[in-house]
């Protein structure tokens, strides 16, 4: 599936729930079925600056496309971490560079976080593409 096809399916799952309350727990259970990062992974060189919470971020190359793997100590943002390694993983870093992130705001997600934890949510997009320069750049 290409990114804004991934997009158009998370903004379809977050329509058919009423209020902010339904959806906060299908983030939560999003973020259950984040793909964990390894522990050797877990350090402050993964750490995503500007989260409130302890956010982890690994990228890496599988063929011509990057896979992410996260983890963070909160629930909450698991989930939201969750969402976008659901977007962002198994794509070509071209793509990651290129795609826009809309969703987030058609799906409401930022207008409903904590000026906090919608800091996080930048840093956590920003860290996404910067993988996807580096890879990008690295094959270039």
């Amino acid at each position: 599936m290409t990114i804004k096809e991934i997009q158009n399916e998370i903004i379809d799952e977050f329509s058919m729930f009423d209020d902010w309350v339904q959806r906060y727990e299908y983030i939560i259970e999003l973020g259950k079925s984040l793909p964990l990062i390894e522990e050797k992974y877990k350090t402050d060189e993964n750490l995503i600056k500007g989260c409130q919470s302890k956010v982890w971020l690994h990228g890496e190359e599988n063929s011509d496309k990057i896979v992410f793997t996260a983890d963070s100590d909160a629930i909450l943002t698991k989930g939201i971490i969750a969402i976008l390694i659901r977007t962002f993983s198994n794509q070509k870093a071209a793509d990651i560079i290129n795609a826009d992130t809309d969703f987030i705001d058609e799906i409401g997600l930022k207008e409903h976080l904590s000026a906090t934890r919608a800091n996080g949510l930048v840093s956590m997009i920003k860290n996404i593409k910067m993988y996807a320069l580096a890879f990008n750049a690295k094959n270039n």
